[in-house]
Formats: C-alpha cells, sequence, structure tokens
C-alpha cells in the first residue's frame, strides 16, 4: 500500500477486524480480509486524484 502506514486491529465487541489508512476504515471477516479491500479503497482515492 505505498509508503502510507496500514493499522490493523480486532474489533470490539463485534466480530472481525478493521484497517485504517489515509482517511479509509475498512472492516473484513479476517486480517488479510480487511486489508484488501484497504488496497482496493486506496486505488479509489488515488484514481480521483
Amino acid at each position: 500500500m505505498g509508503k502510507k502506514a496500514v493499522k490493523i486491529f480486532k474489533i470490539k465487541n463485534r466480530r472481525g477486524y478493521a484497517a485504517i489508512c489515509g482517511g479509509c476504515l475498512t472492516e473484513g471477516n479476517t486480517e488479510s480480509q480487511a486489508s484488501a479491500r484497504m488496497a482496493k479503497a486506496l486505488r479509489r482515492i488515488s484514481r480521483r486524484k
């Protein structure tokens, strides 16, 4: 995900994981799914600019 740092953590009181990076928040059932969704979100943002 380039030079940006991605923080992945377990969501309290819920099932799954979340990833935060560059003003985006994504969720997934696994760490890898949250990371993959974040990569897609960051690609979407970079296309807008």
